[in-house]
């Protein structure tokens, strides 16, 4: 399979999840608004996912999805399975002992998170209370990155990109069904969403297990003391753990910048956090479908040929990566930023969210739209690090970004509010991408191929062409107005992005841009 078809496949299942996550805040947003109890919630959340990201799909799988091909393509399936059997032994002994501190120290991680939500004692208990419940899903999480992970070595992208779909599914049946049941019983109903993210997580460790099944890949794993103790010192276990370290610190450094800008947010105001969660929902359509989708195809093809020391076609992988980058990224960056509003509104405005929330949700969205583009290239060049066995270099980078973007924060924050901390974020991302090209240039570890100047003013000149349409359609239609038309304004914004999309390929093939000849790669 071609690594278009591969990254194909992985966007178009990771659309699943992003179209029922749009859906799950959709109705968050018209059950809910943006209130105390959803600022509650969305720390509460944060906090498992925070820790998901770390170490989960963060530094865990930076570290075990390239030791894991590099194992298979060495040593056969037979290696692979005993790496897998020692680290699964090892993930899940540590995994116990780290759900059962978390549920013990929520008070003391919701403060961290959030110290503003002490102020409001009802939303403080009540983030503690959905802490506790959902801290377990990390578990869970951890688990299915490691079956992701080894799926994905094996060109199996279809289920581990499909799976976070099933927590949006039941995260929406909260909202949907739980949370008027919950009211009727007198319990709050913002607790349906914990409910839903602990079923979620059940569903998407039990469906990806069968996966593994089928595969006839299913780890081998026991609690046994002696067992869990091998398995810790086994050379697999150390070979993880001996890459984990420094990709901790770099994964860990966007982690610490989101536990600072919640903070923040949370004694900037009430409804701050609702603000930039919901924007940030928006942001991940085009970061998981183009980033972590080429992120995820990446990994595994570029440590496989600089195992076998074919550097021309690592070179070639990563410069075809970055002219999907350009080629998806800038329009929707451009995008976000001129036409956020009419976006926001046709989302999210329905029920208890209001035109007020639809502006704030908005500068919050143009905020990061100034580093999309950066966000979804660092998931292309930082594997191509980590396929050189370096996770030390964009550690460092990342921990130089962080301090940049709390000098952002000092200067921005005052100025533009919650809207600082969505740029100070966007820039630092944008910064991160820029150093971690120079380096892979630098060190020669990336040729560009030929034709690079015509291509770029190629894609500036369609984009451009795009953004004078959404300006547009952004002034000429009064998208907030809309709201008690609901389907007329659908209607509307189905009819804007389908011109949109085809003037741009329509500029794209005007201007000689080879699109067949990216999609073949």
């Amino acid at each position: 399979m071609s690594l278009f078809k591969s990254a194909s496949t992985v966007s178009l299942f990771t659309l699943v999840s992003r179209v029922t996550g749009l859906l799950r805040e959709v109705l968050m947003a018209s059950a809910f608004g943006a209130s105390a109890m959803t600022d509650a919630f969305n720390v509460a959340f944060r906090i498992p996912n925070m820790l998901r990201r770390l170490f989960a799909e963060g530094a865990f799988s930076q570290a075990f999805v390239p030791i894991l091909a590099r194992t298979q393509a060495l040593g056969g399936d037979d290696a692979a399975k005993a790496l897998v059997d020692k680290i699964a032994t090892a993930l899940l002994a540590v995994l116990l002992l780290t759900c059962v501190v978390g549920v013990a120290g929520a008070p003391l991680l919701v403060w961290a998170m959030a110290g503003g939500l002490a102020a409001r004692p009802e939303a403080f208990e009540a983030a503690v209370f959905m802490t506790r419940w959902m801290f377990p899903y990390i578990a869970f999480m951890s688990l299915v990155a490691l079956a992701g992970g080894i799926l994905n070595t094996y060109r199996r992208f279809a289920v581990p990109a499909v799976v976070p779909a099933l927590l949006n599914v039941a995260m929406i049946l909260g909202a949907w069904l739980g949370a008027p049941w919950f009211s009727g019983i007198g319990i709050e109903p913002i607790f349906a969403m914990a409910a839903g993210v602990m079923i979620g997580g059940v569903l998407q460790l039990g469906v990806i297990v069968l996966a593994l099944k089928k595969q006839a890949f299913l780890p081998s794993f026991s609690l046994k003391p002696a067992l869990v103790a091998e398995s810790i010192r086994s050379d697999a276990t150390k070979s993880v753990v001996t890459r984990m370290l420094p990709a901790l610190l770099g994964v860990s450094v966007a982690q610490i910048s989101l536990l600072i800008n919640t903070q923040l947010a949370t004694r900037i105001g009430e409804r701050v956090v609702s603000w930039l969660s919901y924007a940030d929902r928006l942001l991940e359509f085009p970061v998981a479908m183009l980033g972590v989708a080429l992120g995820v195809v990446l990994v595994p093809q570029l440590t496989a040929a600089q195992t076998k020391g074919n550097s021309d076609d690592y070179s070639r992988m990563l410069d075809w990566g970055l002219r999907i980058v350009v080629l998806l990224g800038l329009p929707s960056s451009v995008a976000l930023l001129v036409f956020a509003q009419p976006l926001v509104a046709t989302v999210f405005q329905h029920g208890a969210f209001t035109a007020a929330d639809v502006h704030q949700t908005s500068l919050s969205l143009m905020g990061y739209g100034v580093g999309l583009l950066g966000m979804v290239a660092i998931k292309v060049l930082a594997p191509g690090f980590f396929a050189k066995d370096d996770t030390k270099t964009p550690a460092l980078i990342a921990v130089v970004v962080l301090l940049t973007t709390q000098a952002l924060n000092l200067v921005l924050v005052p100025r533009l509010g919650h809207a600082g901390l969505a740029l100070s974020i966007g820039i630092g991302a944008l910064i991160n991408a820029t150093w971690l090209l120079v380096g892979l240039l630098k060190r020669g570890m990336y040729v560009p191929q030929p034709g690079w100047g015509t291509y770029v003013l190629q894609v500036v000149a369609a984009t451009a062409l795009l953004a004078v349409l959404l300006l547009v359609a952004g002034f000429q239609i009064p998208w907030i107005d809309l709201q008690t038309t609901v389907f007329k304004r659908i209607g509307l914004m189905a009819l804007v992005i389908g011109a949109s999309v085809a003037l741009y390929l329509g500029a794209l093939w005007a201007g000689g841009v080879k699109l067949r000849q990216l999609m073949r790669h």
